[in-house]
């Protein structure tokens, strides 16, 4: 009898452990913005910053489920170090504008899912998709990042955003959504980001 039930708890403990094991990491992060101070945390795939608003993003904290790091690109710093989840990257009170963006997970669960993230930059807009590590706004150009985007998703699953496709050279792509024309082999959009690249 306490065989079975030591087997019973044993079976429920491992099921416990590798449905967390499988289960997506949940992500939260909050922004400070010029002249409004520190952002409501925001939910994976949510805006957090402004846009269309000319305000610049000066620090950010990420929280994750697992073990993730991010470095910020500073005006007048460049790369200011990588920094684990819960700590601020950035300036709060100096007026230093973020103009870029790198976040990794920091264990194996980079092995199952990709952190995707973009920013919206100042006379660019919404940049594409970048993930694991990649920049997301600018280095070296002196523009402010205004908004960011995240979202982590399953190694091997697609975006489910028609917003994000590649072209038929299998580079990525992102969307506008607005007049969207085509002229020899490439497509470009008529109001705001020109050529994709």
């Amino acid at each position: 009898m306490i065989k079975k039930l030591f087997a019973a708890v044993m079976m429920i403990a491992l099921m416990a452990v590798t449905h967390n094991a499988c289960a997506a990491p949940e992500i939260n992060y909050q922004v400070h913005v010029q002249d409004y101070g520190w952002m409501h945390p925001v939910g994976e795939d949510q805006v957090a910053g402004t846009t269309g608003e000319g305000k610049r993003i000066e620090a950010i904290i990420i929280n994750c489920s697992s073990p993730i790091e991010y470095n910020a690109h500073l005006q007048d710093w460049g790369w200011q170090g990588w920094v684990s989840q819960g700590y601020i990257a950035g300036t709060v009170n100096e007026g230093r504008r973020l103009e870029g963006i790198r976040i990794r997970f920091a264990d194996s669960t980079a092995d199952r899912y990709d952190i995707y993230y973009r920013a919206y930059v100042q006379d660019i807009g919404w940049q594409r998709w970048v993930k694991n590590g990649q920049v997301a706004g600018t280095e070296g150009r002196g523009k402010r990042m205004e908004a960011l985007q995240i979202r982590i998703v399953r190694k091997g699953e697609s975006f489910g955003n028609d917003r994000y496709d590649s072209d038929r050279y299998g580079n990525d792509r992102y969307h506008h959504g607005r007049h969207r024309h085509r002229r020899g082999y490439d497509y470009y959009d008529d109001d705001y980001y020109g050529y994709y690249r």
